[in-house]
C-alpha cells in the first residue's frame, strides 16, 4: 500500500473516472473537478461517437475489478458490414474466431464509471470551473469566472484528465521546452441515430460495425442496448458535399438518398438529426513532457488525443492507468520516478497510435470499398490463418493484444511493403491463394 496522498484529478470523463477509482482502490483521497454538469443527471448531448472497447481497455477495466459490470453494457461487434451502393452488403470479420470490439453508448459508460468511483469513496464536483494551476505547490483555483474570485485547494498530486483542450496542460505549456501541437482534420462529424423496431429490436445487424464508405466521407453505426444506433457522419466541412453546402432539409434528404439509399426508411430521422445535433471537429494533439517533476502528470485525451477511426482514444488512456498502477508496484511512493517512467513509455506508444488512427481513416472511408484492398485484406488472413506465428495483422496487433503500439506501427510497415511486393505478383486476382503467393510471402519475411 503506497503513502496516502491527497489527489486532485481534474476532468470526470472516462479516463479521470476510472483513474479516480484506481486512485481510491489505493487508499488515495481523491477529488474530481469538472467544469460541466453531472453527466447523470443531463441529456446526452449528441456529440458522441460510441465506443469501441478492445483489449487493452478490458485489461484496464479487470485490473479495476469492474470489467464483469462493464461487459453489462456492450455489445460485441465480430465484423464489420461494409455498405456499397448498388452492392450486397458485405461482412469482414475483424480477426479470429470469437474476436470481437464492443460498442458501448459513451454517455452510458461515463455514468457508470462515475457511479462506480463515487462508490469506492471519490468526491466529484461538478460545475466546479478550474482556472489556475500553480505545478510546483500543486494547487488548483476554482471559481464562477476567470476574472472572478477564486477558491484555492492544495494537493499532493493533480491528474490533468480533462480532455484535448485541457486546462491543466494549457499551464504546463507555459513552461521552458514544453512542446505542443494540434492538427485538426478538414473533416468534422455528427452524430446520428437509427431508432429500434417497434418490438425493440435492431433494424440492422447487431453484432456488426456498419460503415457506408463514399471516399471523402462516410456514415457509421454501431448498436447500443435498447435496439437503436448510434451513427456518426463524417464530412468535409467545405466543398462538394459537406457540412458548408448542406444548408436545408431538402439538402439533407438529397444528400442521404443519394449516397446512402439502403437506409431510405430511415431519412427523415437522420435529416433530424442532421440540424438538431452540433457538428464536431477532430484533432490531434501531441505535447511533451506529460509531467512535472512529483507534481502533475497529463493522462488520457490531455496528453494524446486521437482521431477515432481505430476506436482506440478510450483504450489508449484506460492503457495510461494500466501502466500507471504497474509503475506503481514497481516505484511504490516515489511518484517522481513514477511519472517519469510513465511519459517515457507512453509517448511513442501515443505517437504510434494517433498514426495509425490517420491511418485508418483513409481506409475506412475509401479503401475498404476498394477490390485491390479487399484482395491484399484477404491474402493476408489467408496468410495469417496459415503461419499465425508469423504474420500478426496490424489491426489485430492493435485491437486484440496489449503489444505497444509503437511495435504495431513498426510491424504494420514492415507487413505493407511485404503486401506491396505480392500485390505486384502477375494475375494475383486468379493465384491470390496459390503457394507461389505464400512461398513469396515467406521469402520476405526472411530478408
Amino acid at each position: 500500500m503506497q503513502q496516502k496522498k491527497n489527489i486532485a484529478i481534474v476532468g470526470t470523463g472516462l479516463v479521470g473516472s476510472l483513474l479516480a477509482l484506481h486512485l481510491r482502490q489505493k487508499g488515495h483521497t481523491v477529488t474530481v473537478f469538472d467544469r460541466r454538469p453531472d453527466i447523470r443527471t443531463v441529456e446526452f448531448s449528441g456529440r458522441s461517437i460510441n465506443l469501441a472497447m478492445s483489449n487493452r481497455g478490458w485489461k484496464a477495466l479487470r485490473e479495476a475489478g469492474v470489467e464483469e459490470e462493464v461487459r453489462k453494457l456492450a455489445i460485441p461487434l465480430y465484423r464489420r458490414a461494409m455498405h456499397i451502393n448498388s452492392s450486397p452488403v458485405y461482412f469482414q470479420n475483424y480477426g479470429k474466431e470469437g474476436e470481437a470490439i464492443y460498442s458501448i453508448s459513451r454517455g452510458v459508460l461515463n455514468r457508470k464509471m462515475i457511479d462506480l468511483a463515487e462508490a469506492a469513496g471519490a468526491e466529484f464536483r461538478f460545475e466546479e470551473k478550474v482556472w489556475e494551476v500553480d505545478l510546483s505547490e500543486a494547487k488548483l483555483y476554482t471559481g464562477e469566472s476567470e476574472k472572478g474570485n477564486w477558491e484555492e485547494y492544495d494537493y499532493d498530486l493533480i491528474f490533468g484528465a480533462d480532455g484535448a483542450f485541457s486546462r491543466v496542460r494549457h499551464k504546463m505549456q507555459r513552461q521552458s521546452r514544453f512542446n505542443y501541437s494540434q492538427h485538426f482534420l478538414d473533416v468534422g462529424y455528427k452524430e446520428l441515430r437509427i431508432p429500434a423496431n417497434e418490438d425493440g429490436t435492431h433494424k440492422l445487424d447487431k453484432n456488426s460495425f456498419h460503415i457506408w464508405p463514399r471516399g471523402k466521407f462516410m456514415l457509421i453505426a454501431m448498436p447500443n442496448l435498447d435496439g437503436s444506433f448510434t451513427c456518426t457522419l463524417f464530412l468535409p466541412f467545405e466543398g462538394e458535399n459537406s457540412f458548408e453546402t448542406i444548408t436545408t432539409e431538402a439538402a439533407a434528404e438529397n444528400f442521404f438518398s443519394e449516397f446512402f439509399p439502403d437506409i431510405q426508411h430511415e431519412i427523415s430521422n437522420l435529416t433530424r438529426d442532421f440540424f438538431k445535433n452540433p457538428t464536431s471537429a477532430l484533432v490531434t494533439v501531441k505535447c511533451y513532457p506529460w509531467t512535472y517533476y512529483d507534481k502533475i502528470a497529463l493522462v488520457g485525451d490531455a496528453a494524446h488525443a486521437i482521431v477515432p477511426f481505430y476506436g482506440q482514444g478510450m483504450n489508449a488512456g484506460f492503457e495510461d492507468i494500466s501502466e500507471l498502477s504497474r509503475l506503481e508496484e514497481e516505484y511504490g511512493d516515489d511518484w517522481e520516478q513514477i511519472f517519469k517512467h510513465y511519459q517515457q513509455l507512453r509517448k511513442p506508444n501515443a505517437d504510434a497510435v494517433a498514426e495509425l488512427s490517420y491511418r485508418n481513416f483513409l481506409e475506412m472511408s475509401s479503401k475498404t470499398a476498394d477490390e485491390q484492398f479487399l484482395l491484399r485484406k484477404k491474402i493476408e488472413k489467408r496468410f495469417a490463418e496459415k503461419h499465425p506465428e508469423q504474420w500478426i495483422p496490424v489491426y489485430s496487433r492493435v485491437t486484440f493484444s496489449e503489444a505497444p503500439y509503437a511495435e504495431a506501427l513498426k510491424l504494420g510497415d514492415q507487413q505493407a511493403a511485404i503486401m506491396d511486393e505480392v500485390m505486384k505478383i502477375p494475375e494475383i486476382e486468379e493465384k491470390w491463394d496459390s503457394p507461389e503467393v505464400e512461398q513469396k510471402m515467406l521469402e520476405l519475411l526472411e530478408k
